[in-house]
């Protein structure tokens, strides 16, 4: 698939490299874009324009009071798998943001966390065809069990950058 943008160029350029040093690029470069993601850790395993993989070590700085991974952490999480992959079809013109999510926590997390997520033909076909508009996005959170703790879903919307019609002084 081509890229139609910035980040999608960089993701491309990347994936070319030697498997061992994918991910610690595409780590390096979500977290100088989404600095929380950086500052909580959020490790990239595995992106390409239809799928992205990201996991949340159960380290101190992201637990909770009982020492698993904070619900804060796997919304983050959540966000950062479906949005890294959303904003591979968002062109330059346009701005990707977070409508809405929703989150039912249903166990307790055990260690190591990994979203997973993926894009239909279809859903990229219309990110990128669309002006403006919004798409669901279900993320899959499993932890070192291969327990579901959370069942994660999010709304991403898209708007141009520029307002067709700019609003009086």
């Amino acid at each position: 698939m081509k890229a139609i943008n910035k980040l999608g160029r960089y993701v491309a350029k990347i994936n070319n490299y030697s498997p061992w040093l994918r991910s610690p690029l595409l780590t390096l470069l979500f977290g100088k874009a989404v600095k929380f993601a950086g500052t909580a850790s959020v490790k990239v395993d595995l992106l390409n324009f239809q799928l992205a993989q990201l996991s949340l070590a159960n380290k101190t700085k992201v637990q909770n009071h009982i020492g698993s991974v904070h619900a804060a952490a796997m919304a983050l999480l959540g966000e950062s798998a479906s949005g890294f992959l959303v904003g591979l079809h968002v062109s330059d013109d346009r701005i990707p943001l977070l409508k809405s999510m929703q989150l039912n926590y249903v166990k307790r997390a055990t260690g190591k966390l990994v979203a997973t997520t993926s894009l239909t033909d279809e859903q990229i076909q219309f990110i990128r065809d669309t002006e403006k508009g919004d798409i669901t996005i279900l993320v899959k959170i499993t932890d070192e069990l291969n327990v579901e703790p959370v069942i994660a879903e999010f709304v991403w919307a898209w708007v141009p950058k520029q307002r067709k019609d700019p609003r009086p002084i």
